[in-house]
């Protein structure tokens, strides 16, 4: 599998998640957000946490529109797989691959803490490798992670069963306890906590490691 990940100015998790794609076996490219195309050959986009061109404007907005915003478009409407954590996940949402808004925390403070996940979801090539109800844990690091969305658009994320993952203890006030969704092909996940933060066990936690191997499992001849 051939993963391209994305540095946009202000990124400050593009290495942690380059790193996490490759000790999974993935063959990782580097991509500027400068750049007009993806490299040949990419399968999945990974669209790294951080605060993408300061956060100004919206979380995400100038993201969404930089040059290399119409090859990710075009890659996830052709069928591509693409993984946004945390600023990536603003960013899906800025470019109206996935659903909803995340607004200021509830609290209205930073939340930088490990979390317990519930695997919401299984039927997908990021959730595959858990087992549906499971519990992880997962750290966030977020000031705008507060997942919403009008009350028909949850009901149908959640009766689709493309809500990947929800709080076990909501730390932002996310609609339906909303931590993860997938789009309607189940090829886009965006998420809040980062996965690539929980990849070693002496870094608290390798329970990120599991939705990493699901996704270059996809790509493994059967």
């Amino acid at each position: 599998m051939k993963a391209a990940v994305i540095t946009f100015p202000g990124s400050n998790c593009d290495r942690d998640l380059a790193v996490a794609f490759e000790q999974s076996g993935a063959e990782v490219v580097r991509v500027w957000h400068k750049d007009t195309s993806l490299p040949d050959g990419v399968d999945v986009v990974g669209l790294p946490g951080g605060f993408s061109y300061g956060d100004y404007l919206r979380c995400g907005a100038i993201a969404a529109r930089s040059p290399i915003g119409t090859a990710i478009a075009a890659h996830a409407q052709a069928g591509g797989y693409v993984l946004g954590v945390c600023n990536g996940f603003q960013v899906l949402l800025e470019m109206g691959l996935l659903p909803g808004a995340l607004l200021r925390n509830a609290g209205l403070k930073f939340v930088c803490k490990p979390v317990a996940l519930n695997v919401a979801s299984t039927d997908s090539a990021f959730t595959v490798g858990y087992a549906q109800g499971a519990q992880i844990t997962v750290p966030v690091a977020h000031h705008d992670g507060n997942f919403t969305a009008d009350a028909d658009t949850v009901a149908r994320l959640q009766g689709e069963g493309r809500v990947a993952f929800t709080y076990a203890q909501n730390p932002n006030g996310s609609d339906g306890d909303i931590a993860g969704i997938l789009s309607e092909n189940r090829r886009v996940l965006g998420m809040m906590p980062h996965p690539e933060r929980a990849m070693e066990a002496a870094h608290g936690s390798a329970d990120g490691r599991a939705l990493f191997a699901g996704l270059i499992g996809a790509f493994v001849p059967g």
